[in-house]
């Protein structure tokens, strides 16, 4: 956890999701949290309304932290307006959650795409700190999520899970819910990631690959199987990644 001796470094990011909503203080500097995480079960009707509340709850609980506030959407993000989000309630489609949660809260806020958000803080302060060039980060979950950078600035909403390969959606053929589902063995899963990534390869020419979610705790189990001439690495940030991108988005 990181120091708060400089609150100007320090910004809330919450990582809204499907199923949870988790908010935390940020230090910026260090790329790590600066309070405990705060964690919520979304709620059935998700609604912008309702969401909103679970947002000034958690900023209430944190009055030392000011300024701009940064949050994920597992959905598609353009200039603040939510496009497809199929996961949380449809009145946030084509809603403009940067002007609703802004008014509502009273202060600035800005809303990124969850595995953008991911991507960004791995590059930021993460597995691919420091390196330029393409960087490719890739969550692997219940979809496939997918983050594109160059040389650290993000290039929004690349969907790269919905990539169709041999007529297969890739996020439904590799992702980590099917490997579950189907009871893949590792070797299994890891020929299919080959195939996916092999793909990704070809098409974006990247210099290095980061597999986030929360199987790259067990990247060692399967990442060496997978085969591909970029270099693969597992993410560092993990379950923290949604929240600390978001707060690094928060001014922007």
């Amino acid at each position: 956890m990181g120091a708060m001796s400089d609150t100007t470094q320090v910004r809330f990011g919450i990582d809204f999701g499907g199923t949870g909503i988790k908010g935390a203080a940020v230090d910026l500097e260090a790329g790590d949290f600066a309070s405990e995480r705060t964690k919520v079960d979304t709620p059935e009707a998700s609604t912008p309304e309702a969401v909103l509340e679970i947002f000034r709850s958690m900023l209430d609980d944190h009055p030392e932290v000011t300024g701009p506030v940064g949050v994920t959407v597992p959905g598609i993000v353009r200039h603040g307006v939510v496009g497809l989000a199929p996961n949380i309630h449809p009145d946030w489609q084509h809603f403009d959650a940067d002007a609703f949660l802004t008014e509502g809260l009273g202060r600035e806020v800005h809303v990124v795409n969850d595995a953008d958000a991911a991507g960004l803080a791995e590059a930021a302060v993460g597995a691919a700190k420091g390196r330029s060039g393409v960087v490719l980060v890739t969550t692997l979950g219940t979809g496939i999520g997918s983050a594109l950078l160059n040389d650290g600035v993000l290039v929004p909403n690349v969907e790269l899970g919905h990539l169709e390969i041999d007529g297969r959606v890739a996020e439904k053929w590799a992702s980590t819910k099917v490997h579950k589902a189907e009871g893949l063995s590792y070797e299994e899963w890891a020929k299919r990631l080959t195939v996916y990534y092999r793909t990704v390869e070809r098409l974006f020419s990247p210099d290095l690959f980061v597999v986030g979610g929360g199987v790259s705790a067990s990247f060692e189990k399967f990442g060496h199987l997978i085969d591909i001439e970029t270099e693969i690495v597992p993410a560092t940030l993990q379950n923290r990644a949604g929240i600390v991108g978001a707060a690094l988005l928060a001014d922007n």
